[in-house]
């Protein structure tokens, strides 16, 4: 089971990565433009998704389009999902017990890689 501190090494391994508390909770930003965090569900969330709502500890990750959070959520592992409140944004929710560290490892990347700028995308492609 990976952890926060798997997030965090992850994310802050990341070229001009940092780290901020928000309302107590862990924001991972580059360019002072949010990649993945911290993201209990909201009162509302855990309404609309009743029963199915999970209780563990949830990240939360920007991807490239809609279309690419749409086949995350299909995917039938039941890693990823998302709630009303994210239904037209280009982000997913993952539920944190159940995804391995390699997948955590792509996810972080790709998050990153689609907030970056190019300048520190090209760094990181020449480590």
């Amino acid at each position: 089971m990976v952890t926060w501190d798997d997030v965090r090494r992850i994310a802050l391994g990341m070229p001009g990565a940092n780290e901020r508390l928000s309302r107590a909770q862990r924001h991972w930003r580059v360019s002072d433009r949010l990649f993945v965090w911290e993201r209990p569900l909201l009162g509302t969330e855990l309404a609309a998704l009743g029963d199915a709502a999970p209780t563990g500890e949830i990240l939360g990750a920007r991807v490239e389009h809609v279309g690419a959070k749409e086949a995350l959520v299909a995917d039938p592992s039941g890693v990823y999902f998302t709630t009303p409140h994210f239904k037209t944004y280009p982000a997913i929710l993952v539920r944190l017990e159940l995804i391995e560290l390699p997948e955590l490892e792509e996810l972080i990347v790709e998050a990153w890689l689609n907030r970056a700028s190019k300048r520190l995308i090209a760094e990181y492609h020449g480590r």
